[in-house]
């Protein structure tokens, strides 16, 4: 195959520009093409042939990635690659990666941001002062001090740490489970480790940090929150489909949860009709705390550099195929 015919795509991406993108295509010879794919349909009309692509949310499925050329690579923008069928793509010889040593200070400061405004209530009062309210104690109750504060966590990867350090410097107990991580690791990182029920069972604020696989689809159930503290607080900017969203929102209204902090969902973008959009005390952002202008640059040229390695032929710098 000669340079001329090698082909890259970009099937849907979020960042308003693709100009490391098309540096790399030109560097390696290749032609450029972008899309905005939802459907499958979609993506796979977008991938015909291609090389290399560049992936964001389209779903990879089998029938996509075998319509793409012998060889070829898919990058994954960010972390997660639970849109990518990875047995398909081992099957196929399609090579994927993702790029996971980008905003992770991003993320863990959202993370933060998102739990601190929760504990002290800060939305409580804002609503409170603008319906005229002025007295403390008719707008917040139960306000924890955060030196008196649990902070648990699943997953202890890159961004759980980071996001246990900045959690760690306002007196916090932090606690967490990962059984991929040794314990003298986890203890090295300030963090004292516990069984996942122990976590789940202690935590007034728990903060979720793993990927989405079958074994982790609703690891936060109706059964996980009715274990948790009464009034505890969940962070979840890892991935929608480890929360059972109606089992969530029903503890918000009922108290059992007291807060929630959401850069994931289920469904993106939220449907309508999701019962998130009425629950009480749920501070909601757009699957963005990833987002800088630093990061995001970051991730478009990490991802684009391994789509030309892809094209190069050359051994993929994060490679899961």
């Amino acid at each position: 195959m000669s340079d001329a015919t090698l082909k890259l795509v970009v099937t849907d991406q979020a960042f308003g520009n693709t100009r490391h993108e098309q540096a790399a295509a030109k560097a390696a010879g290749a032609t450029f093409a972008e899309f905005a794919c939802r459907s499958e349909d979609e993506t796979l009309d977008a991938v015909r042939g291609a090389n290399a692509v560049l992936n964001n949310f389209a779903p990879m499925t089998r029938k996509v990635m075998a319509a793409m050329a012998p060889g070829a690579v898919v990058v994954r923008y960010g972390v997660g690659v639970d849109n990518v069928d990875l047995a398909a793509a081992r099957d196929l010889g399609v090579r994927v990666c993702n790029v996971p040593d980008y905003g992770v200070d991003e993320v863990a400061d959202h993370a933060a941001a998102m739990t601190l405004a929760l504990a002290r209530k800060l939305g409580r009062y804002d609503s409170g002062i603008r319906a005229g309210e002025w007295k403390i104690d008719r707008m917040v109750d139960g306000l924890r001090s955060l030196r008196d504060t649990t902070v648990s966590l699943i997953g202890l990867g890159r961004i759980a740490r980071a996001y246990a350090a900045r959690m760690a410097v306002f007196g916090c107990r932090i606690t967490g489970f990962d059984p991929f991580v040794p314990e003298d690791q986890i203890r090295a990182a300030g963090i004292t480790p516990l069984s996942r029920d122990e976590v789940i069972g202690t935590a007034n604020i728990l903060s979720l940090h793993v990927p989405l696989t079958p074994e982790t689809r609703h690891l936060i159930n109706a059964a996980a929150i009715a274990r948790m503290p009464k009034g505890a607080i969940l962070i979840n900017c890892s991935r929608g489909g480890l929360v059972d969203e109606d089992a969530l929102a029903t503890a918000l209204v009922s108290g059992q949860l007291s807060g929630a902090g959401l850069d994931v969902f289920e469904k993106e973008p939220l449907p309508q009709d999701s019962p998130l959009r009425k629950a009480p005390h749920v501070i909601m952002s757009p699957h963005a705390a990833f987002y800088s202008d630093a990061s995001v640059d970051a991730l478009q040229r990490l991802a684009s550099e391994e789509a030309l390695r892809g094209l190069r032929g050359e051994p993929l710098r994060c490679a899961l195929t």
